[in-house]
């Protein structure tokens, strides 16, 4: 199995963290390896700590089903066919934040951004899913 490294976990945490600084808000980033495992963690002065859970869930939910989670949202709606998905696993996380991190081409683990705005959280965890390109 493919797994990301630590080095490369934490270069997702750090330019994550760089676009937070960008876009002005404090962020929690949770990096998970190929297994859904805690790989690296970053949390900004002041980001709220409810979101701690919800970045480290948005990272797993990424990897458990290898899609982005607001691509996991749009399927899990009433009618849906994934409604209610958000309650397996231990609690899923199903609105944007949360993308399958790859390395040619092979899933890795996945990175888990909370802390703003839903739009927010999918341009900060884009940016660190971009520093394994």
């Amino acid at each position: 199995m493919n797994d990301i490294s630590l080095e490369q976990a934490q270069a997702v945490v750090e330019a994550s963290l760089a676009k937070s600084r960008e876009v002005g808000t404090a962020m929690n980033i949770a990096v998970v390896d190929a297994g859904g495992n805690l790989k690296a963690f970053g949390r900004q002065d002041g980001a709220w700590i409810g979101s701690i859970d919800i970045s480290q869930k948005k990272a797993r939910t990424a990897r458990f089903f290898d899609m982005n989670t607001g691509d996991i949202g749009a399927l899990s709606q009433p009618g849906g066919p994934l409604y209610n998905i958000e309650v397996s696993n231990g609690g899923l996380i199903t609105f944007p934040g949360g993308i399958p991190l790859k390395v040619d081409g092979a899933v890795v683990g996945a990175v888990g951004v909370s802390g703003s705005t839903v739009e927010n959280d999918h341009i900060v965890a884009q940016a660190g899913a971009d520093a394994l390109q």
